[in-house]
């Protein structure tokens, strides 16, 4: 198998006369992400229609109609958007959490923020009830001078840490710190699931790919991500599942298949234990909200 790339560490810079960063990616993707990367920067993402993969520290998911997302600083993820994705654009806004000096978060005024930026060390997505009304404000920032910008920014976090429709994506802080090999080994097997999750991967492949035995890969892996290997695989596969029952074109029965999972109760079961649906009603209920 051909050498993977380690993760990246991305070097930000704020834009001239700006302690904020934002761009706009009007094309179909935001091709300058790197895939697998992490930065001292929190990062907010807001995604403009389409579906698509959220891979945010050990947490996988699938978005609908566009997303919101906020990650807290070195927390470790994947760009959200590619040319299969269908969105209209994407912006991404890329801030120090010191971005207006050492002690600004330290003021009794400012402790819901603060919070929110503690929030964020384990991702959070923002819920459909806000997620379009604060992608507006997010879009507006665009056109406002720096100094109004700082301002509305300021109001808009106030707004995201004031809200209740949010989830956090990751059950701990889980942002990289201090052992860089251990970033490069989890890069190493969420690349080897990412493109090979359709087939049988026996433990004993993931196992070698970082020179373990089986049983230190199995207590290794569990200690860094929470999940057994055999969890995060079908995890990955069922996203994929929720991926393709959305567009509508395969049979239930087929994308168990194709997904990779041999055996269509299993399959069955084990969606129904991560969405809290069934595959057709997971199906229908996609199908009565485009309507």
């Amino acid at each position: 198998m051909k050498a993977l790339k380690n993760p990246i560490l991305e070097s930000i810079s704020p834009e001239y006369g700006s302690s904020i960063k934002i761009h706009d990616y009007k094309e179909e993707c935001n091709e300058f992400a790197p895939k697998w990367h992490f930065h001292p920067e929190m990062e907010i993402v807001y995604v403009k229609g389409g579906n698509g993969k959220r891979h945010i520290g050990n947490h996988i998911s699938y978005y609908n109609n566009g997303d919101l997302i906020f990650i807290g600083s070195n927390l470790p993820h994947f760009g959200f958007t590619n040319r299969l994705t269908g969105n209209e654009s994407e912006v991404v806004i890329h801030i120090k959490e010191d971005f207006l000096g050492k002690d600004f978060f330290e003021a009794p005024e400012m402790n819901d923020i603060k919070q929110l930026f503690l929030r964020s060390q384990q991702g959070i997505v923002f819920h459909s009830e806000v997620k379009d009304m604060f992608g507006e404000k997010i879009e507006a920032l665009l056109a406002l001078d720096p100094f109004d910008r700082m301002l509305s920014f300021l109001k808009l976090l106030k707004e995201m840490a004031a809200t209740e429709h949010y989830t956090l994506l990751n059950v701990e802080n889980i942002a990289i710190e201090s052992k860089p090999q251990d970033t490069q080994r989890l890069d190493l097997i969420y690349n080897l699931v990412r493109n090979e999750f359709t087939r049988p991967i026996p433990l004993t492949e993931a196992a070698d790919l970082i020179n373990m035995s089986e049983q230190a890969f199995s207590r290794y892996f569990k200690n860094k991500t929470g999940k057994t290997f055999t969890q995060f695989v079908n995890e990955y596969r069922l996203v994929h599942a929720c991926k393709l029952l959305s567009e509508g074109q395969l049979s239930i029965t087929l994308i168990c298949y194709e997904c990779g999972f041999n055996n269509f109760s299993h399959f069955n079961k084990k969606f129904k234990e991560y969405t809290g649906k069934s595959p057709s009603q997971y199906r229908n209920e996609l199908k009565s909200i485009v309507k």
